[in-house]
This record gives C-alpha cells, structure tokens and sequence, in this order.
C-alpha cells in the first residue's frame, strides 16, 4: 500500500524563554512557519501533540526525577548537570516532546513517515537530564513501539553521542542504538551503543555519508528493523557554534537523502525527531531542519 504523505507534529509551547543560551527554542516555531509560508506543507498537515501522562515519562525515567521535574525540587547539582534554567514551562515542553516523538513514531508505523519539529532528547538518562535534555523522548517513543512487537532502530545522526538513549535502551531486545558523531566533543565519557561511530574533527563530507551508508546497509543485515527514528541533528554543519566538523549544507542534504533511500524508500517507515543545531546564523539552523523536512516530503 502506497506510504501516505507524512504527517509534522509541533507545539508552540515548545518555545521556552531559557535567557541568553545557545540552545535556540525559537527555532521550531521558524520552522514551522517557514515549511507553512513556503507552501511545503498546509496547515491541515500539522498534529498537536497533548500533555501525556506519568506512565509515559516513567516507561523510561525513575519516578522520582519526573517527580522532581514536575514539581521544580531538581537539587542544585542536577540543574547545573542539565545546563538549562529550570521553570514549569520547560517542564511542560519537555513532556509535550516526549508525547509528540510517541505521536510520530505511531505515525510513521501507520502512514510510512512522520516530522516532529522538535525532539530529539538523547542526552537524558533514566535518573537526570543532561546537555539540554530534560527527558528523552528518542527513548521513550522507542519504548513504546517495542510494546506493539515491532523493531527500532535508532538512527542517531546529531553530532553528539546519545548517551541517554545508549543508557535507556541497553536491556532492550528489541531496539538497536545507532550514533554516528564526533569523537573530540560532548559528552567527554560516552556509552556504549549497540554500534557507535566516532568520528575525526578533520572528516569530509563525503567521508561522512561513505560511512554513513556503510554502517546502515550493514545494520540492516543484522538487525532488519520495522521503524526507525531518525535523529536529524543540524549541529554537523560547518559553522556550528557547539561543533567541530566541516560539512556543508548540501552534506547534510546528502545525510537525509541516503537515509530516506535506506529506509522510507524501502518501505521501512521512518519517525524524524531534529535534535542539535546550534549555527551561528540561526536561519542556518532553520534552513538545514526545514531542508530535512522538505526532502523526506517533496523529494
């Protein structure tokens, strides 16, 4: 049966006022504005995701800490781990995007593909949020798809190691944590994925999507997912301020391509979640987020 035109979930309450940071929460609403003023997509296309409840955020965090996010008592040490301001409204994002990467995975699976404009939490752990990543929402939804019997890949593109989600999912049979990112950056201790690729400061464009394709055709051998979740961080371009590789605009694009051939093209839904993207420029970051969007929908 032919895939079904994908589906974006958004919501506005995703933009949080955090101060002066270099994490941008505006951009999911550029985005959105930006796929809807140039007619890539309509307004019709758009969920909204709702508020979930408890049980969601604990299929993958303790109890205690979605406690201590929900009630503002983080202690000192974990809000500084988190590097974000608390407030009720960051609560509130936080748990919206675990609901709306749960809402596009169930998506993908039914229509073939969906676009979260937001998500992409791969730093969070079971017990505390790090690196701007209050919960995570990768492993949350990949949690809840393996509860239908079906299999997950994690395709994790950012820059940066998910290391939360290497930490959530490790026991989990039915899931296969993939991250490709670069090895001189944050987190300074990584975890172990099912399959990690470090990566040099100093590889190409080319490099990169050689070994991109490789490590997916081989996966695909070994583990035969019946989802994944693409982890589309815009943070590998070349004028990143959080990072240190060298790859343009048009690399990207080439990224996004060769997982939708893998996967979309073959059949295999696909859940897209935007993860990192911390350009100098933010319609860099608009820009190369709105590109992956347009190519899983127009291309």
């Amino acid at each position: 049966m032919p895939y079904k035109r994908p589906k974006i979930i958004y919501s506005k309450r995703y933009e949080v006022d955090i101060g002066n940071h270099p994490f941008p929460t505006s951009k999911y609403r550029l985005i959105k504005d930006y796929l809807l003023e140039s007619g890539i997509i309509s307004p019709a296309d758009i969920k909204y995701p709702a508020m979930p409840d408890k049980e969601l955020l604990t299929s993958v965090h303790t109890e205690e800490y979605v406690k201590n996010i929900r009630n503002g008592t983080l202690s000192f040490a974990d809000e500084i781990k988190l590097e974000l301001p608390y407030s009720k409204e960051l609560s509130i994002a936080s748990a919206l995007t675990c609901e709306g990467s749960r809402v596009a995975a169930e998506l993908a699976l039914k229509d073939g593909g969906s676009i979260h404009l937001g998500g992409g939490f791969h730093h969070a752990y079971p017990d505390h949020g790090e690196g701007f990543c209050v919960f995570n929402d990768v492993a949350v939804a990949a949690k809840k798809i393996t509860q239908k019997n079906k299999r997950v890949l994690i395709a994790d593109c950012d820059l940066h190691q998910g290391n939360g989600t290497a930490v959530a999912l490790k026991d989990n049979s039915k899931t296969y944590t993939f991250s490709m990112h670069q090895d001189n950056n944050y987190p300074l201790i990584k975890e172990k994925s099912d399959r990690d690729v470090p990566l040099p400061d100093s590889i190409s464009g080319m490099e990169y999507n050689r070994l991109l394709k490789k490590n997916l055709r081989e996966i695909k051998e070994e583990f035969s997912p019946d989802i994944v979740i693409y982890v589309a961080g815009s943070d590998l371009y070349e004028k990143d301020k959080l990072g240190g590789l060298s790859l343009s605009k048009e690399d990207i694009n080439r990224r996004d391509r060769i997982i939708k051939k893998e996967f979309y093209d073959c059949e295999i839904p696909v859940a897209i979640v935007l993860a990192g993207g911390y350009a100098m420029n933010m319609k860099d970051t608009v820009g190369i987020h709105s590109d992956t969007a347009r190519i899983f929908l127009n291309d």
